[in-house]
């Protein structure tokens, strides 16, 4: 693997004194040449002086192409020993470009990606293979992963455009895969801008679009929800004369899975069954009906033009299309659905719920008389999910009987589902033993979705011993904690009361380079300082996740207010509420939007915690202003619950004979905010005394019906706004 070097070339006296190898560096390099990279490496550890660069980077690189943990982790201290004696540059471009791809090979994304960026500021290419490696790992990673992936992508290309001579780096420019890498992060983004970018890239390059690239494409329309342009994506294809593959016909069943449009992809499977090839033709005729739905909804309508102007780039037959009028086209040749194709549309049915019709599906693939129609560990796999999901645990065991008897083995991620299984129906003897048996009769190890599962099984049974001792477990079995392991972890103690080691753990999650803290843990760590009441440590944590870059959402304020209520802090809600109501009317249509300050929406837990702190205080002004954001965002007041609570703790209030002048004066805003508060909730008020109340209009009477919330003004005596209409 080459690498191509933006540096001045070494004059021949630096040349000659970095690749003569001195005496006492023979029999290491000597160890090298004969493949013995294990006897090298002893070598090096019991050497006393620093090899030679040409022994370093030989031992790197043969350590990175042996592809094991083992040898990785041993490449990496070389890599971490030269850098804090100040001598990475004794490291070739080549030793780099391997390392970083052994890196994404076993998982470690993030210091591929750093080794990378390091080569790249050092003024080297790494070779194609090396770096599409890892933007193909990060565009398949959780978080910012695809971002950066295409933030990789560009840094290459950039550095490839300023090149005077484009064959000086031609180990290095993308080829197909690389650029697939690219769009499957836009896709994963859902930025149809990004993607076009990357695409009209492709001819600069002498990189031509293959069958995958549009696959990718499929997947783009499925993010951003246009299910209309499916059968254009396919046409283009078609089009093109591009090398066809079920493949394609496999990514269509997904997507159509994916929104949940399991007719469609019913008579797609079916088509296919019937040995049909125009296949364009039936998914027009089930484009149909979804293009007239969507001619009545208007509400996106900018939005719509501008991915409309993006497709039409990417699918100039889409500009081409006016209705049905062009004669759709034929596939090549009929491809008849295999297992994977069917085991698609199982997943589909699973996601309905359709239990029956995924059981169906599988005996149906069993009779098939073609073998590659037969059903594999992942069909059996989603019988077991679908039986998991409704709660037939019994069921599930039967399925993976059945397995066992047939000679189709069940992997990891099927005994994961069947724990999954049991510790949400809080089995977790069942959940133990059936561990158990994975390792012992199955020989299949857990990984660390399988300790996730666990763990969050303990919590469910307020179990915190038996979480710390699943966590220390998979620490022992040398299996490395993901951010859900971290999260979960917290979870244990802050639901249990200890908040300070939910802190720990967040430190030691903080302090690991291996995963990046999220607004989920931030998160759990104020839900376990308000589930004390300790809203102090609570806003501090959350003042350090805004200085970190995190802003606060719905479930942070949501704790927070919990917090308060326990507390007994009403003045805490006041602030919050103020918070809460600026990032509010940030998102309001026609509001004035602070990019520095992302607009929040409410949901009905904070508001309706918020609107029963302020009640109890008297705070009656507040929650007025509390319910109208309730109600204009769709949600509904408890107005029972609020008169109960006014009831009991507030009906004599301002019926004192001796108070001063002094003090009326002092609560007469109180006092009218009180009856605005009791003209909403229909007591009896200050407007309509309890005398006047009938149930027969009066002549000329108004009659409020529908009234939406009351506001007083300074100088009303009648609350505003009010609607009616006369008798």
């Amino acid at each position: 693997m080459n690498a191509t070097l933006l540096q001045p070339p070494l004059s021949p006296f630096t040349r000659a004194t970095t690749t003569t190898t001195e005496p006492r560096d023979q029999k290491l390099l000597s160890l090298l040449r004969n493949r013995k990279t294990d006897e090298a490496w002893l070598a090096y550890t019991h050497s006393t002086h620093l090899p030679n660069p040409t022994c370093l980077s030989r031992l790197v690189s043969q350590l990175s192409y042996q592809n094991t943990l083992s040898s990785l982790t041993r490449a990496q201290s070389i890599v971490t020993r030269l850098r804090h004696e100040r001598q990475l540059h004794r490291l070739d471009a080549n030793c780099l470009g391997l390392l970083a791809a052994a890196a994404a090979r076993a998982g470690h994304t993030l210091y591929a990606a750093s080794v990378l960026r390091s080569m790249l500021r050092s003024g080297y290419l790494p070779h194609v293979k090396a770096w599409t490696a890892v933007v193909a790992r990060l565009a398949a990673a959780p978080d910012d992963g695809p971002a950066e992936a295409l933030k990789l992508f560009r840094s290459v290309t950039r550095r490839l455009r300023c090149l005077p001579d484009p064959g000086m780096a031609a180990a290095s420019r993308p080829d197909t895969v690389a650029v697939n890498a690219a769009l499957n992060a836009c896709a994963n983004l859902g930025d149809a801008k990004a993607f076009l970018q990357v695409f009209d890239e492709m001819p600069q390059f002498n990189v031509a679009p293959d069958a995958l690239s549009y696959n990718t494409m499929m997947k783009l329309c499925c993010r951003i929800g246009r299910k209309d342009l499916l059968v254009f994506v396919l046409e283009r294809v078609l089009q093109l004369g591009i090398p066809l593959c079920v493949t394609t016909l496999q990514s269509l069943v997904s997507t159509y899975v994916e929104f949940g449009d399991l007719e469609t992809a019913e008579k797609l499977v079916q088509a296919m069954r019937e040995q049909r090839k125009d296949i364009c033709r039936v998914l027009r005729e089930c484009n149909l009906e979804y293009l007239g739905r969507n001619d009545n909804d208007n509400d996106d309508d900018d939005v719509d033009e501008e991915e409309d102007c993006v497709f039409e780039k990417l699918l100039p037959n889409l500009v081409d299309q006016t209705g049905n009028e062009a004669e759709p086209p034929l596939l090549p040749k009929w491809y008849a659905p295999n297992t994977r194709t069917y085991t698609t549309l199982m997943k589909g049915y699973m996601n309905a719920g359709r239990v029956s019709d995924t059981v169906r599906m599988l005996e149906a693939m069993r009779c098939q008389d073609d073998k590659g129609s037969h059903p594999d560990h992942v069909s059996y796999t989603t019988v077991v999910s679908a039986l998991v999901k409704v709660g037939s645990m019994d069921r599930a065991r039967q399925v993976l009987a059945e397995m066992t008897r047939i000679g189709v083995p069940a992997n990891l991620i099927t005994y994961n589902v069947l724990l999954k299984g049991y510790c949400k129906q809080l089995q977790i003897d069942k959940a133990r033993e059936l561990l158990k048996e994975m390792v012992d009769d199955a020989g299949i190890q857990p990984d660390v979705v399988s300790y996730n599962i666990l763990i969050d099984g303990c919590i469910l049974v307020d179990d915190s011993a038996g979480a710390l001792s699943f966590f220390n477990e998979m620490r022992a079995r040398g299996i490395a904690p993901t951010k859900i392991s971290y999260t979960t972890f917290m979870k244990t103690f802050a639901y249990s009361g200890q908040p300070k080691l939910a802190h720990k753990v967040f430190n030691e999650m903080d302090n690991d380079p291996r995963v990046k803290v999220d607004l989920i843990a931030w998160n759990m760590l104020v839900e376990g300082y308000c589930r004390l009441g300790l809203v102090e440590e609570a806003k501090n944590v959350i003042q350090k996740m805004k200085e970190s870059g995190f802003h606060p959402d719905v479930s942070t304020y949501g704790s927070l207010a919990n917090g308060i209520a326990l507390a007994r802090k009403p003045g805490e809600a006041l602030l919050l509420w103020n918070e809460v109501k600026e990032r509010w009317e940030v998102g309001k249509e026609g509001a004035k939007c602070d990019s520095s300050v992302p607009p929040l929406k409410p949901d009905e837990g904070l508001l309706d915690t918020l609107a029963d702190i302020c009640v109890r205080a008297a705070f009656f002004r507040k929650a007025l202003e509390i319910v109208a954001c309730m109600e204009e965002n769709g949600i509904s007041p408890n107005k029972t619950k609020f008169t109960r609570i006014y009831v009991e703790m507030h009906s004599r209030m301002f019926t004192s004979k001796h108070a001063s002048r002094a003090r009326q004066d002092r609560r007469i805003e109180r006092k009218r905010a009180a009856e605005a508060f009791k003209f909403w909730l229909g007591l009896p008020n200050s407007y309509y005394d309890g005398s006047e109340w009938r149930l027969e209009p009066m002549e000329g009477q108004i009659i409020f019906t529908d009234l939406p919330l009351v506001f007083l003004l300074p100088n009303n005596e009648l609350p505003l706004p009010w609607f009616g209409s006369k008798v």
